[in-house]
């Protein structure tokens, strides 16, 4: 099932998110945060400003290590949000306990019973989708909510069909995702390819080792076939081989493509810009949201950006008074210590809003157990009166189906003079 409601629209403008997001308290009083000593947590730890109990949210992803920059942002994302709640002092407070897995399943399924030691009753994350298909089986077996940012695979949700058809792992009635779905943001890509009329040819590098990647590319090839898109060129790599990509340019090249679609991470996006920039081969580079990140890369030649275009929700150089509060607060000190929020930070800070928004809905409170709470968010997150405006919407409501789906619109982002930019600027 599509995440996405009707074709993607690359124009939308997010100056008229601020009236909708009033409720959200974007421009709040930041409460500073503070390193736990609960003897069950190795990670981050902060607590309501307010007397009474508190909501325990845990959340897990990886704060070392190669994917550290994703980790971070929704550590960061998610921070801020819950400071700004417990700023306010209102009856909803929380207490934020996140955990580094180093993008590993077994170090988040690790962090994950620390976690429920430690008292969590809902968990945002994980925040990389192999750690949380793994994640989400505990949380599921433990009806756990659980709501990624970024874990955008079908199979962390489940009850998803795959290509012929089948449905290989059930449904998780207790997870959620804020993000679109690896599917979505495939067909997404191939549509806006389609019509905005950028390529004749196209070629994909995809990482054939990786959950993410294959099923965006399956989905894009799926669209493209539909749309009637000409892919000349399909190459592939995995973790092990990601250094050399001579062989994957020289046959989008030899090919003729003049686009090509990167379901990746930035990372060795960042070694095949280089790559082609040697070999003297510019086609046009189309990402998703693993792009995000690229100019982060140290070392990496960030003029051979110029131009790159990917799919995300959010653009921190929007002009919303919403968005710039929040990358304000971000870059301070306290959080991201000059650092640019990404898409990844800026889901998890409305996976947190979402949530406040869902608990007043249905009356949940600090005293409630794990499984009680999640019952009654499922039924809230799913009802057909509840919708979320949040930082990563569009300015739109936002919904969720049943199948923990998220519904929202996707807008176009391009690298124009070494900053993120709506292609509509």
């Amino acid at each position: 099932m599509s995440s996405l409601t009707g074709k993607f629209n690359p124009v939308v403008s997010r100056r008229s998110v601020v009236a909708g997001l009033a409720g959200l308290g974007a421009a709040g009083i930041i409460a500073g945060c503070s390193n736990g000593d609960d003897a069950a947590s190795e990670g981050s730890s902060s607590a309501g400003s307010a007397s009474g109990a508190t909501i325990k949210i845990g959340g897990i992803g990886p704060t070392t290590g190669a994917a550290a920059i994703y980790g971070n942002a929704v550590m960061n994302g998610a921070q801020i949000a819950v400071d700004e709640i417990n700023a306010e002092g209102g009856d909803i407070q929380f207490e934020l306990n996140f955990q580094d897995d180093e993008n590993d399943a077994e170090k988040s399924v690790n962090a994950y019973n620390n976690l429920k030691d430690w008292g969590m009753q809902i968990l945002v994350g994980t925040v990389t989708t192999t750690p949380c298909v793994a994640v989400s089986a505990e949380t599921n077996a433990d009806n756990m909510f659980q709501i990624t940012p970024s874990g955008s695979s079908t199979d962390v949700i489940g009850g998803q069909p795959d290509a012929e058809g089948n449905i290989s792992t059930p449904r998780k009635e207790n997870v959620f995702q804020m993000c679109f779905t690896d599917p979505n943001q495939g067909a997404a890509s191939a549509q806006y390819i389609s019509e905005q009329g950028l390529a004749t040819k196209i070629a994909v590098i995809y990482n054939n080792a990786d959950t993410y990647s294959t099923g965006i590319y399956q989905s894009f090839m799926s669209e493209a076939n539909t749309l009637g898109l000409e892919v000349v060129s399909e190459t592939t790599f995995t973790d092990d081989s990601a250094t050399d990509f001579s062989v994957q340019l020289n046959d989008a090249k030899n090919a003729g493509a003049d686009l090509v679609f990167l379901p990746i991470y930035y990372t060795p996006i960042s070694l095949i810009l280089t790559q082609a920039d040697q070999m003297g081969y510019a086609p046009k580079w189309f990402g998703v949201d693993g792009m995000d990140g690229l100019l982060t890369v140290e070392g990496f030649d960030t003029s051979l950006a110029e131009g790159c275009m990917l799919l995300t929700p959010f653009v921190a150089t929007a002009e919303d008074e919403a968005t710039q509060a929040f990358v304000e607060t971000y870059k301070s000190d306290e959080y991201g210590k000059g650092e640019t929020p990404n898409q990844f930070a800026a889901d998890a800070y409305d996976c947190v809003y979402a949530l406040r928004q869902a608990i007043e809905t249905a009356g949940i409170t600090a005293d409630m157990d794990a499984s009680s709470i999640c019952d009654a968010l499922v039924e809230t997150f799913t009802s057909a009166d509840f919708s979320f405006t949040g930082l990563t919407t569009a300015g739109e409501a936002a919904t969720w189906s049943d199948t923990g789906e998220i519904s929202k619109q996707p807008m176009g982002m391009v690298i124009q003079d070494g900053v993120y930019m709506p292609l509509d600027a």
